[in-house]
């Protein structure tokens, strides 16, 4: 879903923080406080409700979307989209700052991003009858999870991998459901609107590419501005001694 002391309200965006904006969610978190606090008080964690949020989205995902239902998959991913913003809020309201809470939001929110563009690439696959539309869907998935890792992996051998890339998660998902969903008002005989979901794919294919780039890029310069300062470091000593 690099962050060491980061609380599950905290931590990286994920499906309900990238379709909301700060208003709206604003909105929610008030209206959704008063469900969080009746499952805390039947003795529902956090985690149980990250656990269904996550089920839920991956079950819209690959059980409408192979069969080209794109428009009830969207709604019921929008859905559990909302267990999103309910887990952050118990963990308000129980107070508790937990790294493993922002581990599992993380964690998980990869999970639902690999059943969303996994179930487009099945529907290309089979029904959707277009192997470059399934080649494209599998490589959304596979370049988010390495733009992902890029990050975590740069954050942990102790860079900023200081770049706002280009389509990061938040567009990513922005713009393959709400393209899925008016894709899916075709068959309720809306015309032309299923070729927004192709285009909506190759924006983000192309997007994420780019984003690599950058953050490879990013790491590389990074890298070796840090390496230049430790042995600078390491050269000084060696200057005071000969003064």
């Amino acid at each position: 879903m690099g962050q060491p002391a980061a609380t599950r309200a905290a931590a990286t965006p994920t499906v309900g923080k990238a379709m909301l904006n700060k208003y709206a969610r604003a909105f929610f978190t008030r209206v959704l406080t008063p469900f969080a606090a009746f499952l805390i008080r039947r003795g529902v964690s956090p985690d149980t409700v990250t656990l269904l949020g996550t089920a839920g989205v991956v079950a819209g995902a690959l059980v409408f979307y192979p069969m080209g239902e794109f428009f009830w998959g969207t709604v019921v991913i929008t859905l559990f989209v909302f267990s999103d913003l309910v887990d952050g809020n118990m963990a308000r309201q129980l107070g508790r700052s937990s790294r493993w809470g922002a581990f599992l939001d993380s964690t998980l929110d990869r999970v639902a991003d690999g059943a969303i563009f996994g179930g487009f690439a099945l529907w290309y696959a089979g029904g959707g009858n277009d192997n470059v539309l399934c080649a494209v869907s599998i490589f959304c998935l596979a370049s988010g999870q390495v733009v992902s890792y890029t990050k975590a992996r740069g954050e942990s051998i102790g860079l900023p991998v200081a770049v706002n890339g280009l389509v990061e998660r938040a567009e990513r998902l922005v713009i393959s459901l709400v393209a899925a969903g008016l894709a899916g008002l075709h068959k309720f005989g809306v015309p032309g609107i299923q070729w927004l979901l192709p285009i909506a794919l190759w924006i983000v294919a192309v997007g994420s590419l780019v984003t690599l780039v950058q953050r490879v890029v990013t790491v590389r310069r990074e890298s070796a501005e840090a390496e230049a300062a430790a042995a600078g470091e390491s050269a000084s000593p060696g200057r005071e001694a000969a003064k």
